[in-house]
């Protein structure tokens, strides 16, 4: 009952919707563009975590402080995730990725002239106000352009882009931190984003859905219609386990550097970003899960992955680097990565037709909150015991997750159309 194929829109317009989608998986340009898309939008993201303890002893901050250049970022995405959602439900899905990337290049070019931490966080925050329009859009493409028999596939796809582009991001920028210094880390990123908006302008498909012909209701009209996804019992489990998620994977890779940067493992800067190398197994394995997961269902896909998480975390309570980074860390991200890409999916067959942009960016929102209270709240646990009382506190949340994704993910009902978005 929780499969995509069971949650078809029966209404004309979830015909029409089906009828517009791509046959399959489409051309390996367009599977590539979106991938593309995954790469560049999260290439500037996470790109400090490698550097915090560089941080930590270059500006004598404490790690509550330097780890707000993680979640700066993350804080801004979920400020401004719920009304880039709006704005773009009306607008070319294309044309706001590639001019949002091209948005996104300012702040991350500035961020090389910071004269300091909290200048560098300030825009570190804004280069996330802009990322939303990236991400909440591309999901509602993919949701868009294809069948729902082939959403998750390609979703999957998709988030592996994002692993792709977290790691780079991470490699890029501690590589570069160590030999040359941080200033120059943004410097390559902006100008590499620039790069990536000119070649996902080339490579992707202009969305074949028709933008809506009605009049606009105002803005008023939209807040509330977007307030209304509060009122989806199914969204609402999609929040909730979207914070989670994210709150683990941010809580986990921010808080698990100062780990290894201390004794007995005294990673550099530059060996902590090939840590990040891990994430690589996101290209593979998320592919499969997503395959996994239209065959044994959404609910047992997402605790599945979650369980995943939590064998992870006990795994990096081993004292060997390499059980805590192949088997720890790397079932985190695994498990991870499969969550996101199944709750991504699960999103486009809960959310009602006509509503899906600004969906994505209330998921959005709570997603990345997850992230910044992932990047703050563990410095409380780490003060308390360290690095055993951080994997306590992410276990604690994902068990919650567990029961939440089990409870919410059940097959949606056909969802009624929203005009008034």
């Amino acid at each position: 009952m929780d499969r995509p194929s069971s949650a078809l829109p029966q209404s004309a317009s979830g015909k029409e919707s089906v009828a517009l989608a791509r046959p399959g998986l489409g051309s390996p340009v367009t599977i590539a563009a979106v991938c593309l898309c995954g790469i560049f939008a999260f290439l500037n993201l996470y790109v400090t975590q490698p550097m915090l303890p560089m941080f930590e002893s270059l500006f004598h901050a404490s790690k509550s402080i330097v780890g707000l250049t993680v979640s700066a970022s993350t804080l801004g995405i979920a400020i401004s995730a719920p009304f880039l959602g709006a704005v773009a439900e009306r607008l070319s899905r294309k044309q706001v990725i590639v001019f949002a990337l091209l948005a996104l290049a300012v702040p991350t070019l500035l961020a090389a002239s910071s004269p300091g931490l909290h200048v560098l966080i300030i825009w570190r925050f804004l280069q996330g106000l802009v990322m939303p329009a990236i991400f909440a859009t591309v999901i509602t493409y993919v949701g868009e352009e294809w069948a729902p028999t082939a959403i998750a596939l390609v979703m999957s796809i998709y988030v592996s882009g994002t692993a792709m582009g977290g790691f780079l991001g991470r490699l890029i920028g501690g590589v570069v931190a160590q030999y040359l210094g941080w200033h120059w880390s943004f410097l390559i990123l902006g100008l590499v984003t620039i790069a990536g908006a000119a070649l996902i302008a080339r490579t992707l498909p202009r969305e074949r859905r028709p933008l809506p012909t009605h009049p606009h209701p105002g803005h008023g009209a939209q807040l509330r219609a977007t307030l209304h996804h509060f009122r989806n019992p199914r969204l609402l489990a999609t929040y909730t386990v979207g914070f989670g998620m994210l709150f683990a994977l941010v809580s986990t890779f921010t808080y698990v550097t100062f780990y290894l940067a201390a004794p007995p493992f005294r990673l550099s800067t530059a060996a902590l970003s090939y840590l990040f190398a891990i994430y690589l197994i996101g290209l593979l394995v998320t592919p499969a899960g997503g395959y996994l997961v239209t065959r044994i269902g959404m609910r047992r896909g997402i605790v599945a992955a979650i369980v995943l998480c939590l064998l992870g975390q006990a795994l990096t309570l081993v004292h060997s680097l390499p059980v805590i980074i192949f088997g720890g860390l790397g079932l985190v991200c695994t498990g991870v990565f499969i969550a996101q890409s199944t709750a991504a999916s699960f999103l486009r067959l809960a959310a009602p037709e006509g509503g899906r942009v600004s969906a994505a960016g209330l998921y959005l929102s709570c997603y990345y909150l997850g992230g910044t209270v992932g990047g703050v709240l563990p410095s409380v646990a780490w003060n308390m015991g360290g690095w055993p009382a951080c994997v306590a506190l992410t276990s604690a949340v994902l068990l919650a997750i567990v029961f939440v994704g089990w409870a919410g993910f059940k097959a949606p009902h056909p969802p009624r159309t929203i005009h008034s978005m």
